[in-house]
Parts: structure tokens; C-alpha cells; sequence
């Protein structure tokens, strides 16, 4: 399923930490971007996550102060 992929992270983290991401990208054959997405991913999938889906915005004319 592809994604529109909108917005950016930056994260600050240990040099092992990225070591580790850098080597699970590397044997997944994955960007360490990828590999990211993968884990976010699978993390949800086993904990029953889930975004709700966004609201279209209306085209009432409503104003907003």
C-alpha cells in the first residue's frame, strides 16, 4: 500500500541506536527511512494501533474566528 509521505522527522539518538537501525536496513535491503516505517508499522500492528481517519474539510463557507 503506498503512502503520501508529507511530513518529516528528526530524531536524536544514540550513536548505537542508529548502528543498529543502519544495520537492520542493511539486512532487510531497506533505506534506514524504510526500515523506520517497518518497525513504526509492525509496532502498531502488534499493539492495535490505529489513526483515525481525517475529516475532509468542509466547503460550507464556515468562517472561523
Amino acid at each position: 500500500m503506498s503512502r503520501l509521505k508529507a511530513e518529516t522527522l528528526s530524531i536524536r539518538t544514540s550513536t548505537e541506536i542508529k548502528q543498529l537501525l543502519r544495520l537492520a536496513a542493511e539486512r532487510e535491503r531497506r533505506s534506514v527511512a524504510s526500515m523506520v516505517e517497518i518497525l513504526v508499522l509492525e509496532y502498531a500492528r502488534q499493539h492495535d494501533l490505529q489513526v483515525r481517519a481525517a475529516q475532509p474539510p468542509s466547503d460550507r463557507g464556515t468562517v472561523l474566528r
